[in-house]
């Protein structure tokens, strides 16, 4: 407990698994949380599971991607002593993370309204994947599943091929970083009150939240958006275009910046060409324009044309593999990677802050691992 940093002092209770609820507890870690991750005994968090690939003691790499800076404990909450040990937890913790099915938490003895009582500084946050409430509550939430029927799938891929999903989680990540802020909004709204309160984030209204300008296009004027590929549904060239040897993203945002990147690829005319000198005009015209700028990218590699089009100030770059992104990351003096005991290597907190910044004092702890240690804790007062 003598962690420092922003949330120094903050007692998190982390009774999810898989994704989301993990990763919302592992940032307020990072930011100086202690954080208890309750688990089955023996199996633990699915996702120490789901592999390959593992890293080098075994470890599924997928469980180890949102576990760091947490102690694990092991707790049967279906017999009476570890669900006493769990109420005890919950108790004198700040924050309590969940992703039950919603009426579990209620029947374990581990829900809202009970925990407030006994505690009602609590802050309870919840994921479902449908809602609390009504007939969403029934259906079990799982990121591809809700890709799927959020309608982000329908506007991912190719317009001659089927819906794709995202090839990430994306989602269960959505739905984390919004716990993350509703979790800190109502730690600072106890500040004031002296009352915790109940924080739900559901996978569905996370990904319809994320749609934004395509939902808002919808809601206001009533455009059902389709799949585009990479090409953007308002701005052109915001898109990728093929130069000699590979893809090169271009990512053009105003009439100023297409009429300087027709003049540093070589072709100036297509900025006087009336089809193609505003924005609306290109969108209308956007098949016409990708062959004439894909001529001309066509005389140098995608490597070449990017430090040609970033030296002028526009925004280019070749598309990277995962390997290729770090590496570039590095290059530019982000500090992308983060290295953790039992040589865990993991992507660094996005989050800079000046005066109290984050760390990384704990690797994504083995099942039952600080067991001992939260048996002493909860018999400290």
């Amino acid at each position: 407990m003598t962690k420092t940093g922003a949330l120094a002092g903050v007692v998190v209770a982390d009774f999810s698994r898989i994704l989301a609820g993990p990763l919302a507890a592992a940032a307020l870690g990072d930011l100086g949380a202690t954080v208890v991750k309750v688990e089955r005994p023996e199996s633990g968090d699915d996702t120490r599971q789901w592999g390959p690939p593992y890293a080098s003691d075994g470890t599924a790499t997928y469980y180890l991607s949102a576990n760091r800076n947490k102690r694990s404990v092991t707790l049967d909450l279906a017999d009476p002593a570890g669900l006493a040990k769990a109420v005890r937890l919950a108790t004198r913790a700040d924050v309590l993370i969940e992703n039950f099915r919603p009426g579990v938490a209620d029947r374990l003895g581990l829900g809202y309204e009970r925990l407030r009582q006994a505690n009602p500084r609590l802050v309870y946050a919840s994921v479902t994947g449908f809602g609390s409430r009504g007939e969403g509550a029934r259906l079990g939430g799982y990121d591809f599943l809700v890709q799927a029927v959020g309608g982000l799938m329908s506007i991912t891929g190719w317009p001659d091929g089927e819906p794709t999903k995202v090839g990430v989680a994306v989602v269960d990540v959505l739905a984390s970083l919004n716990l993350q802020v509703g979790i800190l909004a109502a730690l600072q709204a106890r500040e004031r009150s002296g009352r915790g309160q109940h924080v739900e984030v559901s996978l569905l209204n996370a990904v319809l939240a994320a749609l934004v300008n395509q939902a808002s296009g919808y809601l206001n004027a009533g455009k059902v958006p389709g799949r585009l590929g990479n090409e953007h549904p308002s701005i052109v060239p915001y898109q990728t275009l093929r130069a000699a040897d590979r893809p090169l993203a271009v990512a053009v945002g105003n009439d100023a910046q297409f009429s300087k990147l027709c003049h540093t690829i070589g072709a100036p005319e297509l900025a006087r060409d009336p089809r193609y000198a505003a924005n609306a005009s290109r969108e209308a015209n956007r098949a016409d324009l990708v062959v004439a700028l894909e001529k001309a990218l066509a005389a140098k590699p995608a490597t070449e044309w990017t430090a040609v089009l970033q030296a002028a100030g526009l925004p280019a770059g070749v598309v990277n593999d995962l390997a290729e992104a770090f590496a570039y990351a590095e290059n530019l003096g982000c500090e992308p990677v983060v290295e953790l005991p039992r040589g865990v290597r993991q992507p660094a907190s996005p989050i800079r802050l000046s005066a109290s910044p984050v760390s990384y004092e704990l690797p994504p702890p083995r099942l039952g691992e600080h067991s001992d240690w939260f048996d002493a804790w909860l018999e400290e007062k």
